[in-house]
């Protein structure tokens, strides 16, 4: 679909190693000039891996950028030469150390469509076997397992706010139901 907005011209006012912000001068529908600024992310991939008994893998880790600690589902950017199933298996063996033989889509979602442009691809992950642990320097991770019932609570609570992570577990709720 052709946009109705008219971009005149566009610069990045910040290039960094996962993110970058772009102003861009546009003439809106019904002739009236403004500006639009929004950050372009690398896309990403978020894994819920649950094990047959209906127990999911999460990981609770330091975010610097909200200040504290978040329970969420496995997620992580895509690589330069991945594509987000590629992303989701590498993510998943590193930060929780668990490796997949059943992969299910569920689906992309745009984080935040007004300032941001990063799909986030979801994927639920099944047939689980253990393997070791793989974390990056400066991620502070916690592999916490819990029934997807209490996950459900979680994000119905509040108490897992990532977006994407949210979305997957309800879904994988609505899926295996």
């Amino acid at each position: 679909m052709e946009s109705p907005i008219r971009c005149v011209s566009s610069r990045w006012l910040h290039q960094g190693r996962v993110m970058r912000l772009r102003l861009d001068e546009v003439i809106l529908p019904k002739g009236t000039p403004t500006t639009y600024e929004y950050a372009e992310i690398k896309h990403g991939a978020t894994t819920l891996a649950v094990e047959e008994n209906l127990d999911v893998w999460l990981v609770r880790e330091w975010k610097y950028a909200i200040g504290r600690y978040s329970l969420e589902a496995v997620s992580g950017g895509i690589e330069e030469g991945e594509d987000g199933l590629s992303a989701a298996k590498r993510e998943l063996r590193e930060e929780a150390g668990v490796e997949a033989v059943e992969w299910t889509s569920l689906g992309m979602v745009d984080p935040f469509t007004t300032m941001l442009n990063c799909q986030n691809y979801l994927f639920l992950a099944r047939g689980l076997t253990r393997v070791p642990v793989e974390h990056e320097e400066g991620e502070l991770i916690e592999v916490v397992r819990m029934p997807l019932r209490e996950a459900v609570a979680k994000v119905m609570a509040g108490e897992i706010s990532h977006g994407s992570s949210a979305v997957a577990i309800l879904k994988t709720a609505a899926l295996l139901a």
